[in-house]
């Protein structure tokens, strides 16, 4: 009895953790396409956000694409793009961090 419990903690754990780590995996992607996408000469900020949230939608779920941010920002002399995503991290217990942020950068192209 007291095995099968551990057992299962154990299992659940192990469960939390890839799931959490595929979210966040799943979600750099994203943000780093979106910037990538949104770095190039004839695009702006705006659609990195559209081309993030596109992804997150048909990756994940729309709910994990409800707050993207996108900047042109200088990064050591450099002018990139910066894609910022905030997130819900699924949770199976009430333990941990409630939301995860992740952001992307992508060197852009001179117009």
């Amino acid at each position: 009895m007291l095995v099968g419990a551990l057992t299962t903690l154990v299992f659940a754990s192990v469960l939390q953790l890839a799931l959490a780590l595929h979210v966040r995996s799943t979600l750099v992607d994203c943000a780093a396409e979106g910037a990538r996408y949104g770095a190039l000469a004839d695009r702006s900020p705006d659609d990195a956000v559209a081309r993030a949230r596109e992804l997150i939608d048909l990756s994940l779920h729309p709910r994990f694409a409800e707050q993207v941010t996108a900047q042109r920002v200088v990064v050591d002399g450099l002018d990139v793009v910066e894609v910022e995503l905030t997130a819900p991290l699924p949770l199976l217990g009430l333990l941990g961090p409630r939301t995860l942020t992740v952001d992307a950068h992508a060197l852009a192209e001179a117009a």
